[in-house]
């Protein structure tokens, strides 16, 4: 039988099929997204089509073919055929997530690379390249032969895509936007997974998570979104595991672009905040584990060794250099841009902070100048939240529980205080605390 052509095709007949709920076959998926791509099918048939996925689903095999339609629409990179193991990560996104910053350079310590390509924020989660950039002189927008040299330099990179990377996800993308599918779950699993798949890593861990601060708040959605994301890499060559872990709080103290990198850096010297530590471990013992080199056991202690003997700051220092970043901001944090004013929040009662609203924080941050609502807005490197108190905590009235701090824009400081007091909750009793590494998904 020969090979059909899009002249076999009916794109009306396939819109109806899915319309019914009935699954489109793999050559059926091929045809869509290569002739979306090509511009052959217009922008209302496509449109069309993500709707009806949006309402009726798909199966595992349609996000399967779906992913790989819309990587194959671009470059792919095949970077575990030119290493014996390369290593990738990707995060769903939160407030003061800042574990691929400290996962990077503790992995690498431990003879691991790996490399990500990463995104920019928009949003209430901040964005990892935004971070990076507040650090004078880096680079994060990688050429490929760049993100290469950068890995053969000092075994650890995170850069933007290239134009080259499923440029089918960015045509689609665009659509979501504007037809009321961003949220749909299969749109969601291909868009992430036909960029990290693209890079070709010999394994990928997932870090979804979930609580008042993650893009699926309710823990049913995180874990159907992590199933769906490891189903789709089903005969993609990268393994792929997944950790479910809580956004229910802000993660560590700082949220921002500076003041994250500054917490980064005291990670690395083994001196971050407990939780930030706890999930990166969780997650950098996975990326040793998958590699066969190392067991639950000896990755733990290769990482132990790794930051207690300053190898991981010694690699922080590469890495940054190696992406054209000054390396001296690891010792001099007066280098990084700096807040003009910072404005303290104080506990209105004693007791305990019994919740916070991390989603309504990380629009805060947002309104700081920390972030983006639109991707053209400018960011505030110096802007963003230290949570000295975050749920669970006790505390005393008149206590110090967060500080605010300001970069360019003089703002209201009693506005500001008010705002941030209107989604923290006090209580008498402590409140439960909940597992910061949910669970663990292959």
């Amino acid at each position: 039988m020969l090979p059909r052509t899009m002249a076999d095709y009916s794109v009306y007949e396939l819109l109806n099929k899915k319309r019914r709920g009935g699954p489109l076959d793999a050559a059926e998926i091929e045809f869509f997204i290569d002739g979306f791509t090509k511009s052959a099918i217009p922008e209302y048939q496509m449109s069309a089509l993500l709707m009806a996925i949006a309402i009726n689903g798909m199966t595992a095999p349609e996000m399967a073919t779906l992913t790989q339609s819309m990587l194959r629409s671009g470059e792919q990179w095949h970077l575990r055929d030119s290493y014996d193991y390369f290593a990738d990560k990707h995060s769903t996104g939160g407030v003061g997530d800042k574990v691929s910053l400290v996962l990077s350079p503790w992995v690498a310590a431990c003879g691991i690379k790996i490399g990500m390509l990463s995104g920019r924020g928009l949003g209430h989660t901040g964005g990892t390249l935004d971070k990076l950039e507040a650090i004078p002189g880096f680079n994060a927008r990688l050429s490929r032969a760049d993100f290469e040299k950068a890995v053969a330099d000092c075994g650890c990179v995170i850069s933007t895509s290239t134009e080259g990377i499923a440029p089918a996800d960015k045509k689609i993308y665009a659509l979501r936007d504007v037809t009321g599918t961003v949220e749909s779950l299969p749109l969601i699993t291909a868009s992430i997974m036909s960029k990290k798949l693209a890079m070709g890593a010999s394994a990928l861990i997932l870090d979804v998570k979930t609580g008042s601060g993650a893009f699926m708040r309710n823990y049913s959605d995180s874990k159907a979104l992590a199933q769906s994301l490891i189903a789709a890499a089903a005969g993609s060559g990268t393994r792929v595991e997944a950790l479910i872990t809580d956004m229910d709080r802000p993660l560590g103290i700082a949220a921002g672009n500076a003041n994250e990198i500054i917490e980064t850096i005291e990670c690395v010297k083994g001196k971050g905040p407990a939780d930030v530590m706890e999930v990166t471990r969780a997650q950098a013992v996975r990326i040793l584990a998958m590699s066969g080199r190392f067991d639950d056991a000896s990755a733990g202690k290769a990482l132990h060794d790794a930051l207690t003997s300053g190898r991981a700051l010694e690699q922080t220092r590469k890495w940054i250099a190696a992406q054209g970043g000054n390396p001296k901001i690891v010792d001099d944090y007066s280098l990084l841009p700096q807040p003009r004013t910072v404005i303290e929040v104080k506990a209105p009662r004693s007791g305990y902070i019994t919740h916070m609203d991390t989603y309504q924080a990380g629009m805060f941050t947002v309104d700081l100048g920390a972030g983006r609502k639109k991707a053209d807005d400018v960011i505030d490197y110096a802007a963003g939240v230290m949570f000295d108190k975050r749920s669970g905590d006790e505390v005393k009235a008149g206590e110090v529980i967060a500080r605010i701090q300001l970069g360019a824009a003089a703002r209201d400081e009693r506005e500001l205080v008010s705002r941030f007091l209107s989604f923290v909750e006090f209580g008498d009793d402590q409140p439960k605390a909940r597992p910061l590494v949910h669970e663990h998904l292959t």
